[in-house]
């Protein structure tokens, strides 16, 4: 395990509390997002940004404003946080920041291959690709015909090459195959993440595994309820939930013969720490769950700020930012299309 030593991070000076300090203060508010409701128009939200971290990134947008005009600004501020932060890291902290992005990564790859297959334009996809998840190459991957040409021509050289090895067939990609390839990837790509946090032990070590198991465990939920009624056998869902995580492997035996939903919340109820999550939902309200899953991952984010000395603080900032600028576009698009009585029905509170 790595000692104390790697566990003190210095940027311009300060230690790893200053910067979770400044994780903090840089986030948007409760009275922040009173505030941001009331806006009339983008131009105000635009207004209402200025006087805060994001305010630099959005005075040079023009009128008329669109909501994809402050989503991307916004997600500019995070990746130059980012990589300021992986600039001045050093070993082990730049490697766990780089797998951060590995799944923006496996996101933007299956853009891709997706908007391909649609015919879609290359350069329209890759302006909607995450900018976190950008590599040298990316543009080649709609190329690729199957999956074998995907790893050979563009993917052997990327992180996520020794997580191909469950995918590569020379199957063609079409959307169900694309979608087995997303999940068999993330699938891989959590357990590598699981055991790098493992083997860094300590606070980091322990605060990581619990939000990775969090993470597995939801994806495990979300790819049994979107897999209902397609072509996808109860053997293949197992192959596609990961090893580790309080539904492994008890939960996964009864995932994979789920029918429907509320099969699905029958069996993951029976877990006391997923119990307040589905009680927020009403039994056939499924599509409801994705908001309650985030509301509980950002209880659980909040929740490493409270201890010292760990790694967590980096992920969690990443993801608590995501779901800020998730919260801006929902805010955005409530005010452009005039819908402002459903603007609390999206926002998700972080501070």
């Amino acid at each position: 395990m790595y000692g104390f030593e790697a566990l003190t991070f210095n940027i311009h000076g300060g230690f790893l509390e200053a910067i979770v300090r400044g994780f903090r203060s840089g986030m948007l508010t409760t009275a922040d997002y009173n505030n941001l409701s009331q806006c009339e128009t983008l131009d105000d939200i635009k207004m209402h940004l200025s006087a805060t971290d994001y305010g630099p990134y959005l005075q040079n947008e023009p009128s008329p404003l669109h909501t994809t005009n402050i989503v991307e600004r916004c997600t500019q501020k995070l990746v130059d946080d980012y990589n300021s932060l992986l600039v001045q890291a050093t070993e082990p902290l730049s490697k766990f920041l780089e797998y951060i992005t590995y799944g923006y990564i496996i996101d933007n790859v299956v853009l891709i291959v997706t908007g391909a297959l649609h015919e879609r334009d290359v350069q329209e996809l890759l302006e909607k690709c995450h900018p976190l998840g950008m590599f040298d190459g990316i543009a080649t991957v709609a190329a690729a015909h199957n999956m074998a040409e995907l790893y050979r021509l563009v993917l052997v050289d990327t992180p996520l090459a020794p997580y191909f090895s469950g995918c590569i067939t020379s199957e063609d990609l079409d959307d169900m195959n694309i979608e087995i390839m997303r999940n068999t990837l993330y699938k891989a790509y959590l357990e590598d993440f699981y055991t790098f946090c493992k083997k860094l032990g300590g606070a980091t070590g322990e605060l990581m595994c619990d939000l990775l198991a969090f993470e597995a465990d939801r994806r495990a939920v979300n790819i049994t309820i979107n897999s209902i009624g397609t072509e996808l056998t109860r053997d293949d869902r197992r192959k596609l939930y990961s090893s580790f995580g309080l539904l492994y492997p008890y939960g996964h035996e009864e995932l994979a013969l789920c029918d429907d939903p509320d099969q699905v919340r029958a069996a993951v109820e029976k877990y006391p720490p997923y119990q307040p999550i589905f009680a927020k939902i009403e039994y056939g309200e499924s599509q409801m769950l994705d908001k309650a899953f985030y509301e509980e991952e950002v209880k659980r984010l909040i929740l490493t700020f409270e201890q010292q000395f760990h790694y967590a603080v980096f992920f969690a900032y990443v993801r608590l930012r995501e779901q800020e600028i998730r919260n801006l576009m929902w805010i955005s698009e409530c005010v452009a299309q005039n819908q402002k009585n459903r603007i609390h029905d999206g926002i998700v509170m972080i501070f």
